[in-house]
């Protein structure tokens, strides 16, 4: 458990910079941030903003609204969450110590049932009720928008896996460690690139797409287009080497040249540890229908695109984190012409990118869209050439969509100075 007030505070920097290789710093006080789903991305919420006790908390797209921001403040042995839109606590229905019960939102008491314990789980952290010692978590798992949030005994599922995203107010300083529940800080400076490129064991052309459902561990092994797949080039008639099902899980793989049109992801799906060496008309897309779905590519890394990296042409979320790219047009692209004049969003975590490059991200701000960054480090860009996030206005399919302008605006693109590092 956490014993001191100064263990909060460490454990605060280490919350809002949802990394373990944050700028050193003495750590900055409590603030408001965005409790985000490791599993879907969507955000802890008090449902139609009411401000009744006795609500039952849900998850929902993030929005940036108050009644998704929570406020962190030392409480016992770890922090009370108090809802921006009412300011009443989360809570555990009636104290109980049974999994399965409510969390909701109740007048703040100090109570043990409304402090919450932030303990490191890979670049996550699990939410422990003082009191229950039972993580916050999702109905039945669920991952889908509207989902109620309660206790369950604490496990490694990822629906009990949540990311703290700096929300309104920015701390004064970037915070310096990663969280447990025992902290004790290790500075250790901005994020810096991998010390190389994974060696590939082995490698093996694909000649017609690979489907993945469940999870598929590649090993490591070097995936390239042969026969007909493609080759690399920008060409949208071109076929992915892999195509993930709806809840998938692809790791451990480096596509090489030619990369064809790399991977489609046709709902919710997850890239750990998956490289591109030469990135051909995409690394990657995220189609699928459903506004709830997320894209999850968590490390790795990708150079040599001529174009984007990451393409979504559906709704939803995607999420970019511990990653590296070199030598690219753009990180991101929200659609600007598809058939579907979809709301997108971004969230670009702990990111490393060598110019040269255009952009970290597009958007279409005339469609709703939002591009949210935190711990980039930009390398070889004395001038500040790469744009962090430009802005396009959206047009129906068979036009072409213009730069309207580019930059943080809170509402779009968000982001602060101090989100920005260059190296």
């Amino acid at each position: 458990m956490i014993g001191t007030l100064a263990g909060v505070a460490a454990l605060v920097g280490g919350v809002f910079a949802g990394v373990s290789n944050a700028a050193p710093s003495a750590g900055p006080s409590a603030g408001a941030y965005r409790i985000v789903n490791g599993a879907s991305g969507l955000c802890l919420t008090v449902p139609g903003g009411s401000t009744s006790d006795g609500v039952q908390l849900t998850v929902s797209s993030c929005n940036g609204a108050s009644n998704q921001t929570w406020n962190l403040s030392a409480q016992g042995s770890g922090f009370r969450l108090a809802a921006g839109n009412s300011g009443k606590c989360a809570g555990v229905k009636d104290a109980s110590t049974s999994a399965g019960k409510a969390v909701q939102q109740e007048s703040c008491t100090g109570a043990s049932s409304q402090t919450w314990e932030p303990t490191a789980s890979g670049s996550n952290y699990r939410l422990v009720n003082a009191n229950s010692d039972k993580c916050l978590n999702t109905k039945d798992n669920s991952t889908s928008s509207g989902a109620l949030a309660q206790q369950n005994s604490c496990d490694s599922v990822s629906t009990k896996q949540w990311s703290l995203q700096p929300a309104g107010s920015q701390p004064s300083s970037t915070p310096t460690v990663t969280p447990t529940r025992s902290p004790s800080p290790t500075p250790t400076g901005n994020p810096t690139s991998p010390s190389g490129w994974p060696s590939a064991n082995g490698s093996q052309a694909v000649t017609s797409t690979i489907s993945v459902s469940g999870t598929m561990d590649g090993g490591l092994k070097r995936y390239y287009a042969g026969g007909a797949m493609g080759d690399g080039g920008q060409s949208e008639s071109q076929d992915p080497i892999f195509e993930l099902a709806n809840g998938a899980t692809l790791k451990n793989v480096i596509i090489g040249s030619p990369g064809a049109d790399g991977i489609h992801c046709l709902g919710s799906c997850t890239l750990q540890n998956v490289w591109w060496e030469d990135v051909g008309e995409d690394a990657a897309t995220l189609l699928g229908s459903s506004s709830s779905q997320v894209m999850t590519i968590d490390g790795g890394g990708a150079k040599s695109a001529s174009d984007k990296v990451f393409q979504h042409n559906g709704p939803g979320t995607m999420v970019i984190k511990n990653f590296q790219v070199d030598n690219f047009g753009k990180l991101y692209r929200a659609c600007g012409n598809c058939t579907n004049s979809y709301q997108r969003h971004v969230q670009m975590s702990n990111i490393v990118a060598t110019y040269p490059g255009k952009a970290l991200a597009g958007i279409n701000t005339n469609w709703g869209d939002t591009a949210r960054f935190s711990n980039i480090t930009i390398k070889n860009d004395p001038n500040h050439k790469m744009i962090v996030c430009l802005k396009y206005k959206g047009v129906p399919k068979g036009s072409e969509p213009t730069e309207i302008g580019s930059g943080a605006d809170g509402t779009n693109c968000i982001y602060s100075s101090s989100d920005i590092h260059y190296q």
